[in-house]
């Protein structure tokens, strides 16, 4: 599914790809062709210097040619590479699960919050996960406006403590609209099947959606 979607981002790489082949097969061609002719020019029983330094030149010209295309080709594979495994990781992510509490709801997949909130994943010991919840509580109310929700991963196998204490924003804590009731969900999901998570490489990820994770 990764090649495909690579495929369908970048339509054209295996066009441009396929040619710098083509042009290094011809080149090679060439070079050998005139590495055939350059050899006898250069014995001593049939010398010809001009005519040896016009084969010279072109010999010169295919080395050249099959070089750059070389470095095309390589340089196009590399980025293929590169984005097949970004896909790749993408895909694995997007089926991690989790669910809406500790022990409620039915657990879903991260794809399936695409288009609707933007995830903050975050990630460290359990005391990192809490002092982020802290850090962040001034701030409940303009998050919610941005639909934006955190997943809090204690990734030492601790609980981490996230409560609304009750130094903070009363506007966010006690009010009633919409924003506030969504302010105090942001940080109530939770990952389910913690070894799938514990998997994942969650530290040289390149994510679809934004990461925070302990140093």
């Amino acid at each position: 599914m990764a090649k495909i979607r690579s495929e369908v981002l970048s339509p054209f790489r295996s066009v441009r790809m396929f040619f710098y082949l083509a042009f290094m097969a011809s080149g090679t061609l060439g070079g050998l062709i005139a590495l055939a002719r350059l050899l006898p020019l250069l014995s001593g029983s049939a010398s010809d210097p001009a005519r040896a330094a016009d084969t010279l030149k072109g010999l010169g010209i295919d080395v050249a040619a099959v070089s750059l295309f070389a470095f095309l080709y390589a340089r196009e594979s590399k980025a293929k590479d590169a984005q097949v495994a970004r896909l790749a990781r993408e895909e694995r992510l997007s089926r991690l699960r989790l669910r809406v509490g500790a022990a409620e709801g039915r657990p879903f997949t991260l794809s399936e919050l695409r288009g609707t909130a933007r995830l903050v994943i975050v990630a460290g010991p359990a005391d990192f996960v809490a002092e982020s919840f802290r850090r962040s509580q001034p701030f409940l109310r303009e998050l919610a406006e941005r639909a934006v929700l955190a997943v809090p991963f204690a990734t030492d196998g601790n609980t981490p403590e996230l409560r609304l204490d009750d130094g903070g924003d009363e506007d966010v804590i006690d009010g009633g609209d919409d924003v506030a009731r969504r302010s105090k969900r942001l940080w109530q999901l939770t990952p389910v099947y913690i070894t799938e998570w514990a998997q994942y490489e969650i530290k040289h990820a390149q994510l679809i959606t934004p990461l925070f994770v302990h140093p």
